[in-house]
Parts: C-alpha cells; sequence; structure tokens
C-alpha cells in the first residue's frame, strides 16, 4: 500500500501526453555506440569518485559529467558562470540531464529526494558527492532540511536546488517552493537562478529530453539516445541578494528571472489568508 504524498508535495503535471510522438532517430549502431559511451562514462565516474579526494575528486567529476552529456549526443550551451563559494542555485528542472549539466559547469551539493540514496550504483555516487538527501515524507522532516541546507552554505558550499520539486516538460512550469529559500535567508547566502531549456539541435524547445510522468529513468535515456542531437542551453542568471528579503521574495525573484529565459512563466503562490478570529456577541 503506498503512502499518499505530504500536502507540500508537488504533485506532478506532466505525463506521456506532453512527449512528443515517434520523430526521427539515429540507427542502432549509433545508438549502441551512444550507449557503450555512457556505461564507460559511469564506469570511469564510479571508480575515480572511490580513489580521488578533495579538488581531484571535484575536478573528476566535472570532466565525466561532461563526457556524459557528450557521450549521450547532448550537446551542452553554457552562458554565465556558476558561483564557485556560498550560494544556493535553483533552477527549473527538466530531466537528468539538467544534473548533469550543472556538475559540468562547477562544484555543486545536490539536493535529491531520500530514494535516491537506495538507488543501485547512483545512490552512492551521489553521497559521495555529498548530496544532501530530503525527506519528503511528511512537513515534519522540512524544518531539518532548511537546517542542514543552511549549514552547508554557511561552510561555503554551493547548494544545487530544483525548487519545483518535480520535472516539467518544458511548455509548463512549476511554482517554486520556498523552503530552500529559507535556508538561504537564514544563512545570509546569494541566490543563483539558473535556467534550462532543451532544444532539437539548434532548433526550437523540445520536450524529448524531459523526464516526466511514469516514465522510467531506462525509458527517458532510450529518448536521449535515440534523438538525432539535443542541446541543453544553460543560463546563469544575476545573483539575488537575501538581504532584507524573504524566502516567498526571493522565490518569486528566482522564478521571474528563469521564466522570463525559458518564455514559461512559473505560478506564484498566494500569501496564506488570515485565519479570521471570532468576534465576540454582545448578551
Amino acid at each position: 500500500m503506498h503512502r499518499a504524498p505530504a500536502a507540500w508535495v508537488p504533485v506532478p503535471v506532466c505525463g506521456p501526453a506532453c512527449l512528443p510522438g515517434d520523430g526521427p532517430r539515429v540507427g542502432a549502431a549509433r545508438f549502441a555506440a551512444r550507449l557503450a559511451g555512457l556505461v564507460v562514462v559511469l564506469t570511469a565516474t564510479v571508480a575515480g569518485v572511490a580513489v580521488l579526494r578533495g579538488r581531484a575528486r571535484r575536478g573528476w567529476l566535472r570532466t565525466c559529467a561532461g563526457a556524459a552529456l557528450r557521450a549521450a549526443g547532448v550537446r551542452a550551451v553554457v552562458s554565465g558562470r556558476l558561483p564557485r563559494h556560498r550560494a544556493l542555485v535553483v533552477a527549473n528542472h527538466l530531466s537528468w540531464i539538467d544534473v548533469l549539466a550543472l556538475f559540468a559547469a562547477g562544484t555543486v551539493r545536490m539536493q535529491a529526494k531520500r530514494e535516491v540514496r537506495d538507488w543501485l550504483v547512483l545512490g552512492p555516487l551521489a553521497a559521495r558527492t555529498g548530496a544532501l538527501f530530503v525527506d519528503r515524507s511528511g512537513l515534519r522532516a522540512l524544518p531539518a532540511t532548511v537546517a542542514e541546507t543552511a549549514d552547508a552554505l554557511r561552510s561555503g558550499a554551493v547548494v544545487g536546488v530544483f525548487p519545483e520539486g518535480t520535472t516539467w516538460c518544458g511548455a509548463a512550469a512549476g511554482t517554486f517552493r520556498r523552503a530552500a529559500f529559507q535556508a538561504a535567508v537564514d544563512a545570509g547566502t546569494p541566490v543563483t537562478p539558473v535556467a534550462f531549456v532543451l532544444r532539437d539541435g539548434a532548433g526550437p524547445a523540445t520536450a524529448t529530453g524531459a523526464f516526466v510522468g511514469e516514465q522510467t529513468l531506462w525509458g527517458s535515456l532510450c529518448r536521449v539516445l535515440r534523438a538525432p542531437a539535443l542541446t541543453c542551453e544553460m543560463t546563469v542568471l544575476p545573483a539575488l541578494d537575501p538581504t532584507g528579503s524573504d524566502r516567498r521574495a526571493l522565490a518569486s525573484a528566482a522564478a521571474t528571472a528563469v521564466g522570463a529565459v525559458t518564455g514559461v512563466p512559473h505560478p506564484v503562490p498566494t500569501a496564506p489568508r488570515p485565519v479570521a478570529r471570532p468576534v465576540p456577541v454582545a448578551a
């Protein structure tokens, strides 16, 4: 029996209907070559992370993430530079491609759902890269998640968060949840918005690389490997100063900045209505 998600957990909206129908595909030989290349890169990544430490490990991760994108047939185009120290990086979320692009562009400690820790190969790899695992089972765990993220920021880390909480197809977007922004306020850390757009080569935006709905990771991977060419555009936007701001204002500003690049607006949560107090009635 599956437990119902907590009220704060976003419910995925995008699904199979968002994905494009059958289009041009690479041949079986090229598909096999891409898959083999990814296996080689993943094996090298795991081996390197197991023996390397510090700056050497961080450099190896960047190299391997870029190599994984190239092996999958994805071209990364990056505008701007990720911060190197003490920053919260927030981005819209389309696919596992986003994660690789962030790792390839800089040293980032990613937030990940707790279940990722138990994934074969990828779980231990995520743990060794300093991932911050988030318990989404209920609101009770949320303060601890915010506190852990704030501590990581204070220590000088660059923490990457997808505040939509789930992946979207790119033609629609989700609300930027405010919890991560509270960590930036608590730590007094700048917030750097990042916008992702996936394109068919140099053409229009596409959902081909999106990882949405009931897709498995393998199914999403196969769609990407079969695509003739995909481009991941990553735009690093000016940092937002948390001084004198609150989490709601930071979330709104970040969502607006990202939407201005992608052309897809993010819903803005409305302020909670005040609870009316009972009015005493004269006897």
